[in-house]
């Protein structure tokens, strides 16, 4: 069974710091390129960041530069994303994807809800 299960997110205050994680299983997460997107209420699903399968190629959204790391451990299945500097318009449900050629796979989402 195919699983992508996101946990690290809550509550955290301006300025403050989290570490998404990603778990993989069911599919040989290795050979995945592997995104985070996020969705605020009221709007669309946004492309937050992408690291390839050997951790060469990683791209960020504009938005996000300088504050989010995204990385993996391919020998634990799993993918990261660091969040430093958090600001309240970086409240949203992040999403985990997991995508080769036509492939792809999605976790179910965990909150991220940054306020004072």
């Amino acid at each position: 069974q195919v699983q992508l299960v996101e946990s690290g997110g809550g509550l955290v205050q301006p300025g403050g710091s989290l570490r998404l994680s990603c778990a993989a299983s069911g599919f040989t997460f290795s050979i995945y390129g592997m995104s985070w997107y996020r969705q605020a209420p009221g709007k669309e699903r946004e492309f937050v960041a992408s690291i390839g399968s050997g951790s060469v190629f990683i791209n960020y959204a504009d938005s996000v530069k300088g504050r989010f790391t995204i990385s993996r451990d391919n020998a634990k299945n799993t993918g990261f994303l660091q969040m430093n500097s958090l600001k309240p318009e970086d409240t949203a449900l992040y999403y985990c994807n997991a995508r080769r050629f036509e492939s792809q796979y999605w976790g179910q989402g965990i909150q991220v809800t940054v306020s004072s």
